[in-house]
């Protein structure tokens, strides 16, 4: 397989599971993406702060489509079937391509906790990454007491390897990290 998928030409696939789909973000997306990353909930355990204004959002956006093209980051909107509104975000990042891994991550809006929404879309970037792109490794950066996020990973076979103490400091407050794996040979679709 082409690890580095230069046949992608400019976007990133989709793709599909029996919710949502994992599609590109484009500019119509500014506005579920400030919503989302501007909610102090969504992001209490992230490594950085909420966004102030709607000017992250299309930061981002530009930020997300440059490390594309770099093939540093994929990131892609998990958006409703229905509505193809986003609902959330699920990525491919710190792609170590000797190593054949990646780190996963995944926001969902809060509206939307609850419904199984983000199982299904990071489920389905689980089995891209190993069954299109060949990975055999991926890692989840996670904060310990985030419990939804540590109960979705665990649920897919993630596996507790090891706690970084003081990894993070957001807003002032110190963060740990609790790093979750899942190997190719452990996944399973059940």
């Amino acid at each position: 397989m082409n690890w580095r998928h230069d046949d992608w030409g400019g976007d990133l696939p989709v793709v599909a599971a029996e919710r949502v789909v994992l599609r590109p973000l484009s500019e119509g997306d500014t506005d579920s993406l400030f919503e989302l990353f501007s909610d102090r909930e969504v992001m209490r355990f992230w490594s950085s702060l909420p966004m102030s204004s709607r000017d992250d959002a299309v930061a981002l956006l530009q930020e997300i489509r440059d490390h594309f093209a770099a093939r540093r980051l994929f990131q892609w909107g998990i958006a409703d079937r229905v509505s193809n509104q986003v609902v959330g975000t699920c990525t491919l990042l710190n792609l170590d391509y000797a190593n054949l891994r990646a780190e996963i991550g995944f926001a969902l809006n809060r509206r939307y906790w609850g419904t199984g929404l983000a199982r299904e879309g990071v489920s389905a970037l689980v089995a891209f990454a190993f069954d299109t792109l060949g990975l055999e490794r991926i890692e989840a950066d996670t904060d310990p007491r985030n419990e939804r996020c540590r109960r979705l990973l665990t649920r897919l076979g993630f596996r507790e390897e090891g706690l970084l103490r003081e990894r993070w400091r957001v807003g002032g407050e110190v963060q740990d990290s609790l790093i979750l794996g899942l190997l190719k040979s452990e996944w399973t679709t059940d």
